[in-house]
């Protein structure tokens, strides 16, 4: 159905479309529990790391799988709510309010839990200041927010056809500025201005504006001198956004359904073999986003959703995908009360033991898992542990209809 058009959706095909979305969105949050919360962050099967830096692994396609189906929910929602005769005024409200609540929650959970863990012992007013004066500015949710309120402003403002052309006007102004540009201080271009994560164009953006000196360097605390999700690299994180507000236009689209999802599926085939040639130039790369890497992830996402609607909506194979309701109807609530709990059994709640007290999380995995498995698959043991946690106190709340909305 076009996002123009005045009549809504009829009942059977939004369900169907909505629970392909939500079940994708569930399985990408399980996924991110998965990888952000090993027994043992040294032993962990490759598959489940992050590229060290150049390349990538199934683990990096699955921030930018989240802004992909962030693009598509926006499209659609924002289409159904002007075609339904929403207030443009409260339309716009209603992003800011979104956008400023998910930056405020991912500085939140960056200042969490208000001291620093282990740092200044014995002086709490030392261990308090410490954690403002590191905070980390930047995060997962604070790039969402950002992506977001900028793509639903698009989509309120700007034609489609005007955001489908933003896309390569990102990627290649991204890719001149970090190639193209010589780095201030070497001069480095080319190949060598992005082969040392510290000496690139964004890390100098991201130490420019926060590392604060005598106020505090705001940056990623295993660094402090560049950022995964720093400013500069937010813009390409844009570009992801807005290739899932192309295909939530597609999706949205009158057209049968098995034309949508080859549409979907040829776009996504499309994305992978432009971002493997891109590679070839510009190399893929989740810590800088770089554009080869919003295309090879973009195409991922788009070939992924196609198969689950495959399997959903023409297979009618639903059973499979039950599981992933629970964690793609609640995705926030999901991904900020597991970051809560991870901070606290990973940082803060001690555990007395023989050879001194532990953490939590080390006394479950040691106790539940090390002494039975092999080290890479006891850290998986537990991961898989959490997620499972996590999925029971979400399907508790989703039976009782508790959905946390912003």
């Amino acid at each position: 159905m076009p996002l123009d058009q005045p009549h809504p959706t009829p009942p059977a095909r939004t369900r169907t479309r909505l629970a392909s979305l939500d079940i994708f969105r569930g399985m990408t949050v399980a996924a991110m529990l998965l990888v952000n919360d090993p027994g043992d962050w040294s032993a962990i099967h490759g598959p489940l790391r992050h590229a060290a830096w150049h390349g990538w692994t199934p683990t990096d396609l699955i921030f930018p799988f989240f802004l992909f189906m962030v693009g598509i929910t926006t499209r659609l929602s924002l289409g159904h709510r002007r075609a339904a005769g929403a207030d443009q005024s409260a339309l716009v409200r209603q992003i800011l309010r979104r956008s400023a609540v998910l930056f405020g929650l991912g500085l939140f959970l960056n200042w969490f839990p208000g001291f620093t863990p282990g740092a200044h012992e014995g002086d709490g007013l030392a261990r308090l200041a410490d954690r403002l004066l590191h905070l980390r500015i930047p995060g997962v949710l604070q790039r969402i927010a950002l992506a977001y309120g900028t793509l639903a402003f698009l989509t309120l403002k700007t034609p489609l056809r005007l955001q489908i052309l933003l896309i390569p006007a990102i990627l290649l102004v991204y890719w001149l500025l970090l190639m193209g540009v010589p780095v201030p201080g070497s001069g480095a271009t080319g190949a060598a201005a992005i082969a040392d994560p510290a000496g690139t164009l964004a890390a100098l953006v991201d130490r420019a504006l926060l590392d604060w000196g005598p106020l505090g360097n705001h940056l990623w605390e295993q660094s402090r001198s560049w950022d995964p999700e720093g400013l500069l690299s937010t813009l390409p994180a844009l570009a992801t956004t807005l290739l899932g507000g192309c295909a939530g236009a597609w999706l949205g689209r009158d057209l049968p359904l098995d034309r949508r999802i080859a549409g979907l599926a040829l776009a996504g085939v499309a994305g992978i073999f432009l971002g493997l040639l891109w590679n070839q130039a510009f190399p893929i790369n989740k810590n800088l986003w770089t554009s080869s890497y919003v295309l090879l992830s973009g195409g991922f996402a788009a070939l992924a959703l196609a198969a689950i609607m495959a399997l959903i909506e023409q297979a009618g194979l639903v059973r499979w995908a039950k599981p992933f309701l629970a964690f793609g109807v609640n995705p926030i609530l999901a991904y900020v009360g597991s970051e809560l709990m991870a901070i606290m059994i990973y940082e803060v709640i001690p555990v007395p033991g023989s050879g001194g007290s532990v953490t939590l999380e080390a006394w479950i995995y040691r106790h539940g898992f090390l002494g039975w498995l092999a080290p890479a698959d006891a850290s998986l043991g537990f991961a898989l542990l959490f997620v499972a946690v996590w999925w029971a106190i979400l399907a508790v709340l989703q039976r009782r209809g508790i959905i946390l909305k912003i």
